[in-house]
């Protein structure tokens, strides 16, 4: 049977490229429906994503030039499905990490005293030529007398040092002559005078307190120069 279809093209008034063209559109809207409805849907989660960032992308919490994406986004502390292991990155700190040793003053050179805080180049130089006067240090206190060590300083550093008083060098009161006995810095020239007077008339100092009782020294100057004499 043949179908005569020129009143149809008639009734639509389509010429040969308009009518090119309207099955161009159609079957681009054909496409379109078959891609929407007969391919599948894929959801993407929040683990895809997660899978497709660099960890240190992560830990920088920059993305691109957006600075607003990071880590701080993500605040369960469980991870994202395994992906990604926070606890990796920032370890527990243990609270039973042993506290470094303290710094004995008498025997460590500059170098070491650098590493106290408030102490640098300078006043680890001054600390030594003070040290080398004293004879060694005989209490941390000590260090308060040295030129330019401040007392906010002493107190950051005097819980971080200590002083072996048994390598100080001494001096024997018994034998010494005066220009030895003028090393010990806390005597002054009259009671120096007065004891090498009152050895010249007894014959031998004991002990520390022999000085005290016969009024030679205060208490206060015993326990400053007690640690630099020796009375054998």
């Amino acid at each position: 049977m043949y179908l005569n279809r020129e009143p149809i093209r008639n009734w639509f008034g389509y010429n040969r490229r308009e009518r090119r063209s309207t099955f161009t559109l159609l079957l681009i809207v054909v496409l379109i429906l078959v891609f929407r409805y007969v391919i599948p849907e894929r959801s993407i989660g929040i683990e895809d994503v997660t899978d497709t960032i660099a960890p240190a992308v992560l830990l920088s919490g920059k993305s691109g030039n957006d600075s607003s994406f990071g880590p701080k986004k993500f605040s369960s502390d469980k991870g994202m499905s395994g992906k990604f292991n926070r606890s990796a990155f920032h370890p527990v700190i243990s609270s039973s990490i042993p506290q470094k040793s303290k710094i004995e003053i008498n025997r460590s050179d500059s170098a070491t005293l650098v590493r106290l805080p408030g102490i640098g180049p300078v006043l680890s130089a001054r600390i030594i030529k003070y040290r080398r006067l004293l004879g060694g240090f005989a209490r941390i206190e000590q260090l308060k007398e040295v030129y330019g060590l401040s007392e906010e300083t002493y107190d950051i550093i005097a819980k971080l040092v200590s002083a072996d008083s048994s390598i100080i060098v001494r001096i024997n009161i018994n034998t010494a002559e005066y220009r030895e006995l003028a090393h010990i810095r806390y005597f002054d020239k009259y009671e120096l005078a007065s004891i090498l007077k009152y050895r010249q008339l007894k014959g031998r100092i004991n002990g520390i307190n022999d000085l005290i009782d016969n009024k030679l020294i205060t208490n206060e100057k015993a326990v400053q120069t007690g640690p630099y004499l020796r009375f054998d």
